[in-house]
């Protein structure tokens, strides 16, 4: 089983309008209200690929309702713990240029985090656990941790999308794939790169202090992977980028749903880079028929390192 955790769901109220006065009123010409949060869109892409998964975080209220109701709406297996606050609510408004009004996050109790541990209590050894987004400002610090702590004691595998010195912290405990861009790379050694082998320098650095897989993406340079073996690199597909926002969800729940069927890091690679271009060409997270349009278009190399 493959669990995806928000720990901080939000509705995106998205509003459109050619142009926002502030100070006055403001009639909109567009709107959606849409369940957010980036394990959500990681649940989404491993429903696409028929992986089993369970979408855990918390949930409260109406506007929790609201995204619990949208996502089985769309197939998810959610297993949300209940809290007595309301989920938050993000306002996106898309004007001459795009404004983010983004909630800091419900209060979330000691019960209440007691009571979503029980979701992992029966963990496997062929288990993943997927840690996305923000924590709400309630949670301890230590929250991501103290699941790894969890993961590792039930032998099963984990990945988190983070940087800097959280992701510092989890590199120990062996993470199964890592997924830093190109920049969030070289901000993390503290340098700058001039070249491709720059670049896969560092990513062998990262994997020698602990990840198991190092996932590099270079926008419109490709990606790269790097494993224990060897090192890969894939041209990035040609297609008009919509929306960036969820791509690299995608691409992490490609990688992860796909190694959870074939243990194959290659094949895991080919599918995280489709899904992932497959979301940036598309206005939401992409759906199977625009990743298996998109597929064919991924070419692997394995690079002389």
């Amino acid at each position: 089983m493959i669990y995806t955790i928000t720990v901080n769901p939000s509705i995106d109220y998205v509003v459109q309008l050619p142009q926002m006065t502030l100070g006055s009123v403001n009639r909109l010409a567009h709107t959606a209200k849409l369940p957010g949060g980036k394990g959500i869109n990681v649940s989404q892409i491993l429903n696409d690929l028929d992986q089993p998964n369970k979408a855990l975080g918390f949930i409260g209220g109406f506007t929790g309702t609201f995204i619990s109701d949208a996502l089985k709406a769309k197939g998810l297996d959610c297993h949300f713990t209940p809290i007595a606050d309301d989920t938050r609510i993000n306002v996106k408004i898309h004007a001459e240029e795009e404004t983010e009004l983004n909630g800091a996050g419900p209060d979330i109790t000691a019960k209440e985090i007691e009571a979503f541990y029980t979701e992992l209590a029966n963990l496997t050894p062929n288990d993943v656990v997927v840690m996305s987004g923000s924590l709400a400002p309630s949670l301890p610090d230590s929250f991501y941790y103290d699941i790894i702590q969890k993961v590792e004691a039930a032998g099963a595998n984990f990945v988190i999308d983070t940087t800097g010195e959280a992701l510092k912290k989890t590199l120990p405990s062996h993470p199964l794939v890592v997924k830093p861009n190109n920049h969030e790379l070289a901000d993390y050694y503290h340098t700058t790169f001039n070249s491709q082998a720059n670049i896969i320098a560092a990513g062998q650095r990262m994997l020698a202090e602990g990840a198991q897989h190092v996932l590099i993406s270079m926008a419109g340079d490709g990606g790269l992977l790097i494993t224990k073996d060897a090192v890969y690199f894939s041209p990035a597909p040609k297609g008009q980028v919509i929306n960036s926002v969820g791509a690299g969800d995608s691409m992490i729940g490609g990688f992860v749903g796909t190694f959870a069927k074939t243990h194959d890091a290659v094949e895991s690679f080919r599918y995280g880079l489709a899904c992932g271009s497959a979301t940036a060409f598309s206005e939401d997270i992409a759906t199977r028929a625009k990743i298996d349009e998109i597929l064919p278009l991924i070419k692997i190399e394995k690079l002389a390192h």
